[in-house]
Formats: structure tokens, C-alpha cells, sequence
């Protein structure tokens, strides 16, 4: 080999070289994506080292001897100030257990890592309060409820209502519950909100105007703050979101009612929960699904909007039943119990 070939080759060399490190470099830089993975289970009529998870004071409770009412969760890697790499990013997409998205379609751009963490510790706190409600609600147990306005969306009632503002009436109908308020505002005319302003009831006429979902909206943002006639404690930590509430939801009600609801079972599931029983879709449930498997459940409650979500990634030997309402689940944790036919039931996939 002569003189200029070894020159040719050791330049070739140390290109290659060259490249291969900066290739390394780039896949070792932050990544604007999160991955989502499946995480723990916890049964809500059991315990989490030695407590349970929940407990009931103020009225006659009754703790399962037997099944599992599981609610399920999920890690989510990235996001705010929390970066993941290119390898990060790889190894997810490898994985058919773990799903990669853009970080802003999950987060909103600028967010931080701490903000993230108040956001879902907000949303965990407000998904316990409104899963003792609709489990209240479900046993016909009575409960007092406040809609309070917290703060304005746009400006389309911001001169007639104001922030602490209690909303008491909807066109002289009592309002118990956000989710009332909402069905009464899409009936056609004009509308009359009653608040309660320093004491004091006022009536004035509200403006409607279209959401995004084709929904009559009043532009304000409402808090509904409940007291409920028991106490009920619940007993996790570094968990957050709504995603629990149905879970929660049936699991007060295992134990304020005589026996074991599952009948032995072990049965797993996700969903918001609003006050009224309805079950709203949440996020991460083919990650779900998996934890639920790996738990041992062979059973999964699954918020009917979801269903679309969870085609082909079902676990072999897992059941998964769609719900619309806490009825509908208590309904099929009871149709599980009895070992009735399961696939009478509305299920996904």
C-alpha cells in the first residue's frame, strides 16, 4: 500500500470516527417526546404497606375479606423539565409495552417538572372528592354540594358574575352539581344564573357561547366544594391524576355494603369519574392493560371512549368491558361476581 493510500485511509478512518461520535453525541441530546409505560396497580379494598388504601369513618363500613378492586397507573418518562434522550426515545419505540409522543401534545410548551407534578396532584385530589360523591350518589346517600366561580375563561359573563360568585339556580331550577349546570345551559333561550354574592342571592342573565365541542358554554371556571355526611381517607402517596376516580368509586361502595362485591375476583380498571356516575376516558390505558395483566387481573373496566385505544393491544386472557356510567360498572363487577357470562356484556375488542 503506498504512502497515499495509508493517507487516504487514515482520513477515512478518522472521518468515520468523527461521524460516529457526533451520531453518539446527538443521540445522547434531550428529545421533545414522553414515554408512557405500564405501572403499579393498587386494590382499593386493600392495603399499601400496612394501610389501607381506603377507609371510611362516620358511617358502617364493611372490608372485603377476599377480591381486588384494582386501580391502575402508569410512569410517564419526559416531559417539562424532565428530558429524555434520543436512547430513551429508541428503546421506547422498541418496546410494544410503551408508548413515545410529542412532549406538547401531553404538556403544555414551558411547563416545569414541579408544575407538572402540582397539576396532578390537584387533579388526584379533585378525582377523590368526586369519586366519594358519585359513590354517595350511587347509594342514594345525601350530600351537600357548592359551585363556587373561580375564574373567567373569556370574557363573555365577566360583567355580570364575578369570582366567588356561589351558583345556586339555573333558570329556577336548583343546581346540584357542575355536571347539571352543564346539561341545563344546552337547552335553547335565553339564561338566568341565581348566585349567592356577599350573602346576599342575585339573579342576573348569563350569555351563552359555543365550545370546541359544539357544547353551550358560559365562559367561567367553577370549583364544586362537597360535604359529605362520612369521612372518607385515602391513603396513597406519589400518585396523581383523575384517571382513579371510577376505581375509588367502587370501592367506597364495597365498603359500605355488606359482602364482597367482587366476589372473590380479581378485577382492575380506569376512568374518571364525574359526580353524577359518568365515566369519562383517560390516558395511558394499553399501558394499563399491562400492569392490570401482570397483576393478575383477568378482568378490566374500560371507559367506552377508550375502546378505539385499546384495539389489538389487549392482553391474552384479559376481559375488557366498557363503561359509560359507575352503574355500568357496578353492574359488571357484580356480573364477574356471579360468574355470569361476561360476553353479554358491552366489551372493547
Amino acid at each position: 500500500m503506498t504512502d497515499h493510500q495509508n493517507r487516504q485511509r487514515r482520513t477515512l478512518i478518522g472521518a468515520t470516527a468523527v461521524v460516529v461520535a457526533l451520531s453518539l453525541t446527538a443521540m445522547a441530546l434531550p428529545v421533545p417526546y414522553v414515554v408512557e409505560s405500564p405501572g403499579p396497580t393498587l386494590n382499593t379494598v386493600g392495603d399499601v404497606d400496612g394501610e389501607p388504601v381506603l377507609s371510611v369513618n362516620g358511617a358502617e363500613s364493611y372490608r372485603p375479606e377476599s377480591g381486588q378492586l384494582d386501580l391502575t397507573t402508569v410512569y410517564v418518562s419526559g416531559g417539562g423539565d424532565r428530558t429524555l434522550t434520543f436512547f430513551d426515545a429508541l428503546g421506547a419505540w422498541a418496546d410494544p409495552h410503551r408508548d413515545v409522543f410529542p412532549a406538547e401534545s401531553v404538556y403544555p410548551r414551558g411547563v416545569t417538572g414541579e408544575e407538572i407534578s402540582e397539576q396532578n396532584t390537584a387533579q388526584m385530589d379533585q378525582s377523590q372528592e368526586t369519586s366519594v360523591a358519585a359513590a354517595l350518589t350511587f347509594l342514594d346517600m345525601e350530600y351537600d354540594a357548592t359551585i363556587r366561580v373561580v375564574g373567567f375563561a373569556t370574557e363573555t359573563n365577566a360583567d355580570v358574575l364575578e369570582e366567588d360568585d356561589v351558583v345556586t339556580e339555573l333558570d329556577g331550577e336548583r343546581m346540584r352539581t357542575v355536571g347539571q349546570l352543564q346539561d341545563g345551559l344546552q337547552a335553547e333561550g335565553e339564561h338566568r344564573l341565581t348566585v349567592v354574592r356577599g350573602g346576599e342571592p342575585v339573579e342576573v342573565p348569563v350569555e351563552t357561547e359555543t365550545g370546541e365541542d359544539g357544547t353551550s358554554r358560559v365562559g367561567i371556571y367553577l370549583r364544586t366544594d362537597f360535604e359529605f355526611p362520612l369521612d372518607v381517607t385515602f391513603g396513597l402517596e406519589d400518585i396523581g391524576g383523575p384517571s382513579a376516580g371510577m376505581m375509588f368509586s367502587l370501592g367506597i361502595i364495597d365498603l359500605l355494603t355488606p359482602g364482597d362485591l367482587t366476589g372473590g375476583k380479581h378485577i382492575a380498571g380506569t376512568g374518571a369519574v364525574t359526580a353524577e356516575g359518568e365515566i369519562e376516558p383517560i390516558g395511558g390505558i394499553a399501558q394499563k392493560l399491562v400492569g392490570a395483566s401482570d397483576a393478575g387481573a383477568e378482568v378490566f373496566l374500560a371507559p367506552q371512549d377508550n375502546c378505539g385505544d385499546v384495539v389489538g393491544r389487549i392482553p391474552d386472557g384479559m376481559t375488557v368491558l366498557s363503561v359509560s356510567t359507575l352503574e355500568d360498572a357496578y353492574d359488571a363487577v357484580s356480573a364477574a361476581a356471579a360468574n355470569e357470562d361476561l360476553a353479554a356484556l358491552s366489551s372493547c375488542g
